[in-house]
């Protein structure tokens, strides 16, 4: 890549707060006129990346580099870049027109002036009126606003004041416009009309966007880039498309749309074992190798049950319009499936997958990750043919389980998580195994014993496929039958979908 293509270099950048690493080791080189966004969860460190190039934050270490020059200490009035923050910091005692022009009649710019003696001075003067009536009533041009000009902003619907603030930022020409969830506050049907709104400024305007947001859908609509974060370290970075088709890890095919998503092992050349069948490939791993496969639903084939590579039972079925969104159950595993047919409950389903639609990824293992889980009318998580107990508070926020079973948020509304859908996380020294049999609540065979450094990396794998990952000092050997424990307290649950479906 050219380096006069490059507008924004972050080298090696990290952020500290006390003991907290909010960003490490992110490195990111943005084109001119590029649309980038940095996507996330909460707290994945994305909106301190953002204040970091806006100057609000100085990066712990490394290098913010503008066009090549390294303003990383430099003050934020100092930077040709403007931010549109989520709430968008509008001036209620200011019409529209005064709100944009704000920051112009506060700006000085370099003037050339003749003295008294005839000689030529460069002097700092305020913009003349007429200059700033015009670069007002272009950046209001831009933002369909213009006849707008004389309105309070307290009269404005969102997208309006949303559009205000953008102008306000485009006024003063900057080099790169920095925003910062920009359509969190608005309904759904504003914020989509505002992504298509938002993309078609930034062809207009031709400057970089850098824009953050943890929706999904906001950042494979509008970007020519996506960054993907995760406690503050960039998983992956590419287009939309690459984003969605090729996903690096486990969690960015999560994150990213919907995805069925299975512990599998590769059993030949191209040929991979997930839900109790073996599946032609095309990404060539390691025969033995355990890996993460992908299917997205839109990529699962339903077909009569005799034709079908695997068989599943439809339990639950919506409709989304162009399309009827499955859920199948083989065993106890799930597989999300689509199709514009309307096919009964409870019936017998085959399925196929194509080779080029399964797509594996290598197993980076640093903790155990069950998907595709639910817990019973117990509120016990069902894994492995077995049950553990779980502490479904870590569910919901100063919530507490009452005399009933139901989870009680503080507000005193209930949730009934009977069949609720959750994924499980348990950190590698928190499972143990056992020569008996009858000790901890499930029983798995050895399958692996690789030796790291110091220690070993073993996995046993229960009767139904499902891996536990343990670090250890003591020896196994392939083939042992062993008894597995998890306490309570160490299995993190992750809803998936949002709670209120579970109000009773």
């Amino acid at each position: 890549m050219a380096y006069d293509e490059v507008i924004i270099n972050l080298d090696n950048v990290r952020k500290e707060f006390g003991d907290f690493i909010a960003v490490d080791n992110f490195s990111l080189k943005i084109q001119k006129g590029q649309f980038v966004t940095l996507l996330g969860p909460s707290g994945c460190g994305k909106t301190t990346t953002l204040r970091m190039i806006a100057g609000f934050e100085m990066p712990t270490s490394g290098k913010i580099l503008l066009n090549g020059k390294d303003i990383t200490n430099l003050p934020p009035y100092k930077r040709p870049i403007n931010t549109v923050f989520q709430r968008y910091a509008l001036f209620p005692h200011l019409d529209v027109y005064d709100n944009v022009a704000f920051g112009l009649k506060l700006k000085k710019v370099p003037t050339e002036v003749v003295d008294r003696h005839g000689k030529k001075k460069i002097k700092m003067k305020r913009l003349s009126s007429e200059t700033i009536d015009e670069l007002v009533t272009k950046a209001l041009k831009l933002v369909d606003l213009e006849e707008l000009e004389d309105r309070d902003i307290s009269t404005l619907s969102g997208g309006q004041q949303q559009r205000v603030a953008i102008a306000r930022c485009i006024v003063n020409k900057p080099e790169i416009l920095l925003l910062d969830e920009p359509l969190g506050a608005l309904d759904l049907k504003m914020r989509k009309d505002m992504q298509l709104e938002l993309k078609d400024m930034h062809k207009k305007l031709g400057i970089t966007f850098i824009y953050v947001t943890h929706d999904q859908e906001e950042a494979l609509t509008m970007s020519d880039l996506i960054v993907v974060m995760k406690d503050g370290v960039i998983q992956q970075i590419g287009s939309p498309i690459d984003i969605y088709n090729e996903p690096a890890n486990a969690f960015v095919a999560d994150f990213i749309g919907e995805s069925n998503i299975y512990n599998a092992q590769m059993s030949d050349k191209l040929l991979v074992h997930f839900l109790g069948h073996d599946f032609k490939c095309l990404d060539d791993f390691a025969k033995g190798e355990l890996v993460d496969v992908v299917v997205r639903p839109e990529d699962v084939e339903l077909v009569d049950a005799t034709r079908g590579d695997i068989v599943g039972r439809i339990d639950n079925k919506i409709f989304k319009g162009v399309h009827y969104e499955y859920s199948i159950m083989i065993g106890k595993n799930e597989i999300i499936a689509q199709s514009t047919k309307d096919y009964p409950l409870n019936i017998e389903i085959g399925m196929k997958i194509d080779p080029d639609s399964i797509h594996i990824m290598k197993k980076t293992v640093s903790k155990n990750i069950f998907t595709g889980l639910s817990i019973n009318k117990h509120n016990e998580l069902e894994l492995a043919n077995t049950t553990f107990e779980v502490d479904l508070t870590q569910l919901l926020k100063d919530s507490h389980i009452d005399d009933e079973g139901y989870l009680v948020s503080k507000k005193g509304q209930k949730y009934d998580l009977t069949n609720a859908k959750v994924n499980a996380e348990v950190d590698l020294d928190k499972i143990e195994f056992s020569d008996d049999t009858s000790y901890g609540q499930a029983i798995g065979r050895i399958v692996s014993v690789i030796y790291i450094g110091d220690h070993y990396q073993v996995i046993a794998k229960s009767d139904d496929d499902e891996d536990f990952i343990i670090d250890t000092d003591y020896v196994y050997n392939e083939g042992d039958i062993v008894g597995i424990k998890i306490d309570k307290k160490d299995i993190k649950l992750v809803l998936k979908g949002d709670i209120s479906a579970y109000e009773i």
